[in-house]
């Protein structure tokens, strides 16, 4: 008798519990399972950090990402009135969350200086680490499961890159329609990613970008050059007609109606610059030349520089940012370019 009654109490309590959770006052964001009588938010409070040898601080933004985890990003804006022109920049893979935007702030934003110089904000963004998952492979979908987000797939890094930009955007400071981006290696291939799929950006600079899925790259017994990333010269010459060469031979080792059917959808004006003795010149190379072929906004440079990442300027052993002639040119070109459509 009196598991019975436990029984009618137990299942009173649910019911009376279940009532709250689906009364039409519950504010909250997981209602199937909890009662919430007044809404609260999702945002965290920005805070500000001094920068190294700076007089402009790094200003601390937790964006909430599809799943809702936050990705940090760092944004610092110039002096004068805005909403201001800004940049945001992506370094290779992800990862590593906020202590990798400080060190970089403080390290490694010699390029980034030079454009708030110029007028621009800039932003240090980070984004989730890359995965083996090929891109391309499964849509993104989500449904409802047990009240909460169930995904067919994992969001990829670039899927939280526009999610990102979207954040910029919003933001007061900023100038929504004059949004541009700058990567290097897989920041670059994740320029094509997101404006196959994003009309936000208003330009894009893609140095050095490691596009082999993006362009649809077979599986490597099918090419003849190399899909490594290498972060230091080809220790031989690589010629212009080896270069030629080895575009040729990886156009018949990618997917190219995949490709084109990606490059079709994008809008963004791109400039792709490549590195002469990089490993993976014809990656870069064949894909402006995928974009020109597509009648895209697209404009093309190469460089002979040692240093894979090179556009972006680091702070030397005393603690300098000194550039080299070709980094010079380099970064000078990439301000030029965005200064056509984002001035």
């Amino acid at each position: 008798m009196k598991a019975v009654t436990f029984f009618l109490l137990v299942l009173s309590w649910s019911s009376l519990i279940m009532a709250q959770v689906n009364n039409s006052d519950n504010k909250s964001i997981d209602p199937m399972w909890l009662f919430v009588p007044e809404a609260t938010n999702n945002q965290l409070k920005p805070f500000k950090e001094p920068v190294l040898g700076s007089l402009i601080d790094n200003e601390i933004h937790f964006v909430e990402l599809l799943d809702g985890v936050y990705a940090p990003i760092g944004i610092r804006t110039p002096s004068g009135e805005g909403p201001f022109p800004t940049i945001v920049f992506a370094h290779m893979n992800g990862g590593l969350g906020i202590q990798w935007i400080r060190e970089w702030t403080n390290f490694g934003s010699g390029t980034l200086e030079r454009f708030l110089d110029q007028g621009y904000a800039v932003v240090w963004m980070r984004y989730r680490a890359e995965v083996d998952t090929l891109y391309g492979e499964t849509d993104l979908n989500v449904r409802q499961f047990q009240g909460r987000q169930r995904y067919t797939r994992g969001p990829l890094e670039y899927e939280d890159a526009i999610s990102i930009l979207e954040y910029i955007r919003s933001l007061p400071s900023i100038d929504p329609s004059k949004l541009g981006w700058v990567g290097v290696s897989h920041g670059g291939e994740m320029l094509m990613k997101v404006a196959s799929e994003y009309d936000g950006l208003a330009v894009g600079v893609a140095t050095e970008p490691a596009s082999m899925d993006f362009i649809a790259k077979l599986p490597e017994e099918n090419i003849s050059v190399s899909s490594s990333p290498q972060l230091e010269t080809m220790s031989e010459e690589n010629t212009t007609d080896m270069q030629t060469q080895a575009v040729e031979d990886l156009r018949k080792a990618i997917n190219i109606d995949l490709a084109k059917e990606r490059i079709s959808s994008i809008n963004t004006p791109i400039y792709i610059i490549g590195r002469d003795r990089d490993h993976n010149q014809s990656v870069f190379r064949l894909n402006y030349e995928l974009l020109e072929e597509g009648g895209k906004d697209v404009k093309w440079s190469t460089y002979d520089h040692e240093k894979h990442g090179f556009i972006f300027l680091k702070r030397n052993l005393e603690g300098d940012y000194i550039a080299d002639d070709i980094q010079d040119d380099a970064i000078k070109s990439v301000i030029d370019y965005i200064d056509r459509y984002l001035k």
